[in-house]
């Protein structure tokens, strides 16, 4: 009896099915896992943001197309018509964004690409011409007034990333890879009506016509091919481009190699809010301590030192770390960007407004096709390059930009100081 009530007992170098199954059972998750340096990569984009890279070279090629041929357009309607205008694109852009597909979103891109044109033309001929006239009927210094008038302006923009982020923070709190429709549909209802009420305050702006608008020069398609006979712009459209490259790498590169494998996709936000609190300081600040092109050249000194050490870290020593440096450290770099960032972009519109004071139109109008070229440039780049490379890229730009910036604003000095004496 109790050997026919006994149960079979496994031989050595067999297993039972069960043991062989419960050794078994981990296997398939084991294999099936993703490997660690996986984890680091971000999670497949829902299709309402997979056309976003797209639309977004879409967007930046139509703008540096467009703005080729903007100035007789500009002149035509005025800079502050050309502001209003301009805007339309944006509030087209937002609504489609509602009903995100390609048959709204590439029209809409086109279509913002030609506006943004317009509208970033129309703001420096308008930005210059204010703080010109402000300091001609205040007896002000001409380049001090500029400098502030430039650094408030670029100071409140560089501010709407973190106004941004913060709004998209507050919007997609409880939402889980980028927010639900619904949560995106508020957030873009919101900026529709922000973009509404700044259309209402830009037909409020008073007029800022002057006498060259009517010139045959400024009125014609050859204003642009004429600003390039001018022997100072060979030399300073390399520090355009390479605000085109330091703006779209912020964006298009560290934003996704740097930030996002350290803080995951929700630290995105954070970094670049505090990249735009930096950029906006800076650009208060130094606005506000130019007071000609010497100052100008000083800041733009200090700010390419600062993205140069920057690049020169991530070349040669950055790693991603764990624990605190390893989160305390791409939040600096933004930090460091954005102190770069607001000294070069505010005092190269400040020097723009300067040197191109008898040619506004055409001088920014050259301004943003090599910028947003750039721009479009890296984002098509950026799919096919290693970070190493757009570094090495990026540090070869910065040299030889603000080797001819620093050159030509030399030559202009000794000028200047021969006329003087």
């Amino acid at each position: 009896m109790p050997s026919a009530t006994r149960r079979p007992q496994p031989q050595p170098g067999c297993s039972s099915p069960r043991r062989r199954a419960a050794r078994g059972a981990p296997r398939p998750t084991r294999t099936s896992s993703p490997p660690p340096s996986s984890s680091s990569s971000p999670p497949t984009a829902p299709p309402r943001t997979s056309k976003a890279p797209s639309t977004r070279r879409i967007l930046y090629t139509s703008f540096t197309l467009f703005a080729v041929v903007v100035p007789p357009v500009v002149t035509r309607l005025g800079p502050k018509r050309a502001l209003v205008v301009g805007s339309s694109g944006y509030v087209l852009f937002i609504l489609a964004n509602l009903v995100p597909t390609w048959y709204t979103m590439v029209p809409a891109s086109l279509y913002l690409g030609f506006c943004a044109s317009i509208i970033w033309v129309g703001q420096g001929t308008y930005l210059t011409s204010a703080a010109l006239s402000h300091a001609r009927d205040n007896n002000l210094p001409e380049g001090q007034t500029l400098g502030n008038f430039t650094g408030e302006f670029w100071g409140i923009i560089a501010s709407t990333q973190v106004i941004g982020n913060l709004l998209s923070l507050a919007l997609l709190r409880n939402e889980k890879d980028g927010g639900s429709v619904t949560g995106k549909n508020l957030l873009f209802v919101v900026f529709l009506g922000c973009m509404i009420v700044g259309i209402v305050l830009l037909c409020l702006l008073s007029k800022r016509e002057e006498k060259g608008y009517n010139d045959p020069l400024h009125s014609s398609f050859g204003a642009m091919l004429e600003s390039l006979k001018d022997r100072r712009m060979p030399f300073i459209i390399p520090l355009m481009v390479y605000i085109g490259l330091e703006h779209a790498f912020v964006w298009a590169v560290f934003t996704k190699s740097i930030v996002t494998p350290v803080l995951g996709i929700s630290g995105v936000g954070g970094a670049m809010a505090i990249y735009g609190a930096a950029c906006a300081v800076c650009a208060l600040v130094t606005g506000c301590l130019t007071s000609g092109l010497y100052s100008a050249t000083l800041i733009v000194s200090f700010g390419a030192i600062v993205q140069a050490v920057v690049l020169f870290w991530l070349l040669l020593f950055y790693s991603p770390m764990d624990r605190v440096l390893g989160t305390a450290a791409p939040l600096l770099i933004g930090a460091l960007w954005g102190v770069g960032d607001g000294m070069l972009n505010t005092q190269l519109n400040a020097v723009v407004g300067l040197m191109f004071e008898d040619a506004k139109e055409a001088a920014f109008a050259q301004f943003k096709v090599w910028e947003c070229g750039a721009i479009a440039t890296i984002f098509f780049l950026s799919l096919h390059i290693t970070l190493q490379v757009m570094l090495v890229l990026m540090t070869a730009s910065l040299v030889i930009s603000f080797g001819a910036f620093l050159f030509l604003t030399i030559a202009v000095e000794k000028s200047s100081s021969a006329v003087r004496s």
